[in-house]
């Protein structure tokens, strides 16, 4: 029985690879070149041109990953931002409620 090792890849060189495919040159060109196959090049440029997965509640942004990750911040600003408004609304009226005499007083 042999025993098939499998090779790994820095994050660089896949970046790298990933980048000379989004510049225009074909799959095949630069899997042969980098002597890599063309299934796992394909794998690494799908991987990374899916939309981050990242964030609350499932909703994913579509697009870049920026921009997903900027919509996904501004997501969250705005729950913070809406519940400390509900916050100050409560204090308000706390506030503005005049206390009741007591009575002997």
């Amino acid at each position: 029985m042999t025993t098939v090792s499998r090779r790994r890849y820095s994050a660089e060189f896949k970046a790298q690879a990933v980048g000379l495919v989004n510049n225009g040159r074909s799959v095949p060109e630069v899997a042969q070149e980098l002597e890599i196959s063309d299934g796992v090049l394909y794998a690494w440029v799908r991987q990374e041109n899916e939309p981050s997965q990242l964030g609350s509640a499932g909703a994913r942004a579509v697009g870049e990953r920026s921009a997903a990750d900027e919509l996904r911040r501004l997501r969250r600003e705005v729950a913070n931002l809406k519940l400390e408004n509900d916050i100050l609304k409560k204090a308000a009226i706390i506030f503005a409620t005049k206390p009741q005499p007591r009575p002997g007083q």
